[in-house]
């Protein structure tokens, strides 16, 4: 779990999560969601990037740890693009479809342009992950 590949995945997972979120949401998402949230204040003037920055630290972690035990030894950009794609299905589109039918935060096709920003991070981080255990 500690192992040279994994914990130099992570450092660059979490680099993607950081720098990659503010892009895909930051950036690009920001305008497209802008119309299909319930109001223009749920988001922070100001983010918290000390936990932010936890919150991308874990998740490069946890992606990092994940892949290097699921592509069972082979590292290959085409397992990173598919566990991204795996990921994003369960939290991109799988929890976007949730969250639009269980609250009134976003709009289905609000929920439908997130998974899709979901699907670019998730598959951009899997290659990197891939890229790192391959090369370590």
């Amino acid at each position: 779990m500690f192992s040279k590949p994994n914990i130099i995945a992570t450092i660059a997972t979490t680099l993607w999560a950081f720098f990659g979120g503010y892009l895909i949401w930051g950036i690009i998402g920001d305008p497209l969601l802008l119309n299909y949230v319930s109001g223009p204040d749920i988001m922070r003037e100001n983010p918290d990037y000390f936990h932010l920055l936890i919150g991308c630290l874990l998740m490069g972690f946890a992606f990092s740890t994940i892949y290097g035990k699921w592509a069972n030894g082979i590292f290959n950009l085409s397992g990173g693009v598919k566990f991204g794609f795996l990921l994003a299905l369960l939290s991109g589109l799988g929890e976007g479809l949730i969250d639009y039918s269980t609250t009134n935060l976003i709009s289905i096709t609000g929920a439908l342009l997130n998974a899709v920003l979901y699907f670019v991070f998730y598959v951009v981080m899997g290659i990197i992950a891939a890229m790192v255990y391959r090369k370590f």
